[in-house]
């Protein structure tokens, strides 16, 4: 990427492996995934992991995943399989479009991705 080339960015998010080819499907028809001349597109890097989150039934919180104590007065700790994900943006708009695909296809109610700018040095 030279100095006269838009900014590059990388959209990484988290997704039940039972979703990720969804949600990618839905984020690369935004055009992410592409690298800058073309030569290569719905390019990703993916790895597996556990995420952990306590949803908080006084807030609010309507998990896709998650059980209620026997009592029924809060979540248990959810402890989940997801996938990593993380796929190019050649540009800002395409990075916009990306998350807001991902928002669209992601079984979550919040999602958690992040959005990073790229330098070429």
């Amino acid at each position: 990427m030279s100095s006269t080339a838009s900014a590059c960015y990388k959209l990484i998010f988290y997704v039940p492996p039972r979703d990720l080819e969804a949600v990618k499907t839905a984020v690369f028809k935004t055009g992410a995934g592409e690298f800058p001349g073309g030569k290569y597109k719905q390019t990703c890097w993916e790895t597996t992991g556990t995420g952990q989150f306590l949803p908080v039934k006084g807030a609010g919180a309507n998990p896709a995943i998650g059980e209620l104590l026997a009592d029924g007065s809060a979540f248990h700790l959810e402890r989940v399989e997801e996938v990593r994900c993380e796929i190019l943006c050649t540009d800002r708009e395409t990075a916009v479009k990306a998350v807001g695909a991902l928002k669209r296809a992601h079984p979550y109610e919040e999602p958690a991705y992040e959005v990073y700018k790229l330098e070429d040095l």
